[in-house]
C-alpha cells in the first residue's frame, strides 16, 4: 500500500501570512491537531501544530526561565522563544523544514518517517502542493479495514504446517531446530525448547496468523541459558536441566 490509499483527501491548509487565531479556529471546526502551511500559489511551505501553540502568553504557559539558565542559553534562544508565546502570524511559529511524501510513498517508508521524525502527520505532496495528508489515525483506519475484510480459508493440516514452518524459517529470529509444529484437524501443537520467552508469543502469533488455524497450544519449555533451568507453560514451576 501507498501513502495516497491511506491518506486524507480533504486536506485543511492554512496560508502564511494568516493569523494564529485563523488557524486555531480552523483546527477546532476540522477536528485536527495539525495544518499544512502554504503560500499564496498554494505550495507546501511549513506545516503548524497543536504543539506549536502549548507554550503561549495568553494561557499563562510561555516558558520562563530561571536568569542563570537565560544568560547560559543566550539572547538568541530567548528571542526565539519569545517569538512563538507571542507571534501573531502563522509564518512566525510554523515549522519550514516539512517532512513530507509523494502519493506514492509505500506505507513503511511513512511509518518509518514518523518514527524517524517523531511526526504524527506527514503532508502528501505533488508538484510542490499538498493534496492529502496522512495521519497515524489514517493508518489505524486502514489497519482496521484490512482486519476486517480478512477471511479464514479451510486448508489442510499438512499445508498448515507447512506455511508456519516456512514462516518461522523467514523470520531472523526463527529457529526450525528445537521447535516442533504438529497440527491436528485445524489445531496447532508447539513442542520443543526456547531460549528466550518472548520467543513463545511470536510462534503463537505465527501460528494464530495462518489460514485455517482453530487454535492454538502451547506446549514449550523455555529453558533459561545461564541457569539450566527449564519453566513449563502449564504449571510454571522450574525443574531442573540436565
Amino acid at each position: 500500500m501507498h501513502a495516497a490509499d491511506v491518506m486524507t483527501r480533504d486536506v485543511a491548509t492554512v496560508r502564511a501570512g494568516a493569523t494564529i487565531e485563523e488557524a486555531v479556529r480552523l483546527m477546532l471546526e476540522k477536528r485536527i491537531s495539525g495544518l499544512p502551511v502554504v503560500d499564496d500559489r498554494g505550495r507546501l511551505v511549513g506545516i503548524v501544530t497543536e504543539s506549536d501553540l502549548l507554550h503561549r502568553t495568553e494561557l499563562g504557559t510561555a516558558k520562563e526561565r530561571p536568569r542563570w539558565l537565560a544568560f547560559l542559553l543566550g539572547p538568541g534562544k530567548l528571542a526565539y522563544e519569545y517569538v512563538r508565546a507571542n507571534a501573531r502570524k502563522i509564518e512566525e511559529i510554523m515549522t519550514s523544514e516539512v517532512v513530507s511524501v509523494a502519493p506514492d510513498t509505500p506505507l513503511e517508508d511513512v511509518v518509518w518517517l514518523m518514527d524517524r521524525h517523531h511526526v504524527r502527520r506527514l503532508p502528501v505532496v505533488s508538484a510542490g502542493v499538498p493534496i492529502g495528508i496522512i495521519s497515524r489515525a489514517d493508518l489505524i483506519r486502514a489497519l482496521a479495514k484490512l482486519l476486517a475484510e480478512r477471511t479464514e480459508t479451510a486448508a489442510s493440516d499438512t499445508a498448515i504446517q507447512k506455511q508456519i514452518l516456512a514462516e518461522i524459517e523467514r523470520q531472523p529470529w526463527g529457529r526450525r531446530e528445537g521447535v516442533v509444529v504438529t497440527v491436528n484437524d485445524g489445531v496447532v501443537h508447539l513442542d520443543g525448547v526456547i531460549f528466550d520467552e518472548r520467543e513463545r508469543k511470536a510462534l503463537r502469533v505465527v501460528a494464530e496468523n495462518t489460514p485455517g488455524v482453530k487454535e492454538v497450544r502451547d506446549h514449550l519449555v523455555w529453558v533459561e541459558p545461564t541457569s539450566g533451568m527449564a519453566i513449563e507453560p502449564e504449571n510454571g514451576w522450574p525443574s531442573s536441566q540436565n
